[in-house]
C-alpha cells in the first residue's frame, strides 16, 4: 500500500511543469557552484600537479577533457532515451521536454569528445582519425543526436515530434554497449577504459583522482545546462498557463 501511495505522488510531481520549474530553480545554484569548483579545481590539478605519463608525456593531459566528455555523451543519450520512453508510456510532458533539452547538449559533448580524441590521437597514433570501432560508434552517436534534433525541428506537432524522437532514441540505445565494449569485441587501436569505478584503476592514483573530479564536474555542468534548457522549454510550452503569465508579469 505504501508503494501505491508513494509512486503516484512522485510521478504526479515529476509530471507537473510548474513543480519541475520550481525545483530546478532551487537546484541550479547548487549545481552551478559545484560545477565551477570541480572544473576549475580539477583543471588546475590535472595541468599543474598530476605527473606526466611515462610514455605519452604531457600530451596525455587531454584525457581530462576527452574521457569525461566521452562518458557524459553516452550518459546524456541514455537519459534522453529514458525520458523519451517515459513520455511514450506515461504521456508526461516534462519527460518529453527533458528529452528535447538533452539532444543539443549531448551533440555538443559528443563533438567535444570526438575533437579531443582526434587531438589525442595525432601524437599517439600518428593520425587525426582512424576508422576504429570506438571512434566510429562515437561518430554514430553524434549522428543519432543530430537525427533527434532534426526530427524535433522538422515536425511541427510537439507530441508527434516527441514520439518520433523517442522511438529513434530508443532504437539508438543499441549503440551504447557497442561504444563501451568495442575495444573488447574487436581488435582496435583505442585503449581500454581509462576510467572505471568498479575496478582498480590502471593509472596512478595521483592521475586518476583529478580525472574523477573532472568527471563529476562535467556531470554537474551538464545538470546546469540541462536545467536551464528545460526551464526555457517549460516557459515556452506553458506560456498560456496562468502561473507562467504571473511569473512573467511579476
Amino acid at each position: 500500500m505504501a508503494e501505491k501511495k508513494w509512486m503516484p505522488r512522485w510521478f504526479y510531481q515529476l509530471a507537473s511543469p510548474r513543480w519541475c520549474y520550481q525545483i530546478t530553480g532551487k537546484l541550479l545554484p547548487i549545481f552551478a557552484v559545484a560545477a565551477l569548483i570541480l572544473l576549475v579545481g580539477g583543471t588546475a590539478w590535472a595541468l599543474i600537479y598530476a605527473p606526466a605519463d611515462y610514455q605519452q608525456g604531457n600530451s596525455f593531459r587531454i584525457i581530462y577533457i576527452h574521457v569525461p566528455s566521452a562518458i557524459l555523451a553516452q550518459s546524456c543519450y541514455m537519459m534522453m532515451a529514458v525520458a523519451g520512453a517515459i513520455g511514450l508510456i506515461w504521456k508526461m510532458k516534462v519527460a518529453d521536454m527533458v528529452a528535447k533539452a538533452c539532444a543539443p547538449i549531448g551533440a555538443s559533448i559528443a563533438i567535444l569528445a570526438l575533437a579531443t580524441g582526434a587531438i589525442w590521437g595525432k601524437p599517439t597514433w600518428g593520425a587525426w582519425w582512424v576508422w576504429d570501432a570506438r571512434l566510429t560508434s562515437m561518430l554514430i552517436l553524434l549522428f543519432l543526436y543530430l537525427g533527434v534534433i532534426a526530427l524535433n525541428s522538422a515536425i511541427e506537432s510537439e507530441q508527434t515530434a516527441a514520439q518520433a524522437t523517442a522511438v529513434l532514441a530508443l532504437v539508438g540505445l543499441v549503440n551504447i554497449p557497442i561504444i563501451k565494449y568495442s575495444v573488447d569485441w574487436w581488435n582496435t587501436l583505442h585503449q581500454p577504459a581509462t576510467f572505471t569505478l568498479t575496478e582498480r584503476p590502471a593509472m596512478a592514483m595521483e592521475m586518476w583522482l583529478p580525472l574523477l573530479v573532472m568527471v563529476i564536474g562535467f556531470y554537474c555542468f551538464f545538470a546546469v545546462v540541462m536545467m536551464l534548457r528545460l526551464r526555457n522549454e517549460i516557459i515556452q510550452r506553458e506560456r498560456r498557463s496562468s502561473w507562467v503569465r504571473e511569473l512573467i508579469s511579476g
